[in-house]
């Protein structure tokens, strides 16, 4: 038996344990293989870096990144804008409230402000003006009677469905000239992103103290992994 060969397999699984996220590369043989693969790749493919405005001025990735996702989300919203442009609706955020309650169903006015990730009372008067509109109900809660639950009617989903065909179109031109492999490559990115800032979001921290707390639990734990590699 080639006792060194099994040496450097052992290394490598102790390094993909410790080094890999499971959210690219899944624990177990695939995402074991996956992981080797894709380090050879690398290694014999090795993709330049990228340049950017004001790199050579010392501007980080991590601005070049924020400022993009910043702009994609203008883009998107110029594009939103002209979807429901001569329609009953007002913003983005009503056709986007009216999608949630169609595809999840009933829920408390909290829960749905909560999955657009807005502070409560923006998404307040997004849902009064859906009322007004007559385009969602309320009722009461059978398990909280503090709580109201509410539901898009079907003069709702009737308004919403004259806009959908533009909304798809929209949402199209959003993802522009990637092509499929890029956009489940950019998909990947994105969750991952939400995984990590979802948790922290929903702890509802007050700002004063956001980034501080953030910022120091993040590079404690990126230390944490650091030590363990080594």
């Amino acid at each position: 038996m080639n006792y060194q060969l099994l040496i450097e397999v052992i290394e490598l699984i102790e390094q993909f344990d410790t080094e890999v996220d499971s959210d690219t590369h899944p624990k177990g043989l695939t995402g074991f293989k996956r992981w080797i693969c894709d380090n050879e790749k690398s290694s014999h493919d090795a993709q330049e870096e990228p340049e950017w405005e004001g790199k050579k001025d010392g501007r980080s990735p991590e601005s070049v990144i924020n400022t993009l996702i910043l702009h994609t989300n203008r883009y998107a919203k110029a594009y939103s804008k002209s979807a429901i442009h001569r329609s009953d609706f007002s913003t983005q955020e009503d056709y986007i409230y009216l999608i949630n309650l169609k595809a999840f169903g009933a829920m408390t006015k909290t829960d749905l402000i909560k999955r657009n990730i807005q502070e409560k009372p923006v998404g307040m008067q997004i849902i009064n003006r859906l009322i007004r509109q007559g385009w969602i109900k309320q009722m009461d809660s059978s398990e909280d009677k503090r709580s109201k639950i509410i539901m898009i009617t079907e003069e709702g989903s009737a308004a919403l469905e004259q806009i959908m065909q533009k909304v798809r179109q929209a949402t199209e031109i959003v993802t522009g000239n990637l092509s499929k492999a890029e956009k489940f490559q950019l998909i990947t990115l994105l969750q991952k992103l939400e995984r990590f800032h979802q948790p922290i979001y929903a702890k509802n921290l007050d700002p004063s103290q956001l980034i501080s707390k953030v910022y120091d639990d993040y590079l404690h734990q990126k230390n944490r992994q650091a030590n363990n590699i080594f």
